[in-house]
């Protein structure tokens, strides 16, 4: 697992009228501080990737749709530095995946219907000044294929 990231199931509460899952609180150990709630979707097929943040941690969960997540820890000092991570998410059983500064990432909406992705990070977005580094999700030196079928893997 890349070093400051992490994955956990959440708790699924269902009853006769749906479900309820608490996706991030405050006196999770895995708090850090608010900055803002924002929600992302991808119709099927899409892939919004790479892109990563200076300062912010993100807290995804996908709530809607399969999605296939992926994680390149770009960070030279970083113990894990040039790591890939993959997890497949579907909104039956979320999971929060935890981002740290420095470490590029993406899905790609595996369903087929649109994904639907919340995010809990640390910082508002600055319009003026955004918190973020982007390159192309195809044309980069990430050892990773947005297209194969399964993983998208491709050596580390």
């Amino acid at each position: 697992m890349i070093a400051g990231s992490g994955v956990r199931k959440l708790d699924v509460h269902p009853d006769d009228r749906g479900r309820l899952f608490e996706v991030l609180r405050c006196d999770d150990p895995a708090f850090m501080k608010f900055g803002q709630v924002y929600v992302t979707t991808a119709h099927p097929g899409i892939v919004k990737a790479w892109h990563c943040h200076r300062l912010q941690t993100d807290f995804f969960c996908l709530i809607e749709g399969r999605a296939r997540f992926a994680l390149y820890d770009a960070r030279e000092e970083s113990a894990t530095h040039g790591r890939i991570d993959e997890y497949i998410c579907d909104g039956q059983t979320p999971q929060r995946i935890i981002i740290p500064p420095g470490v590029y990432h993406g899905f790609k909406n595996e369903g087929d219907r649109d994904a639907i992705c919340i995010n809990c990070p640390t910082e508002p977005y600055n319009h003026e000044h955004p918190d973020e580094l982007r390159i192309d999700a195809f044309d980069n030196d990430i050892p990773y294929d947005w297209n194969a079928s399964g993983s998208g893997l491709t050596g580390s």
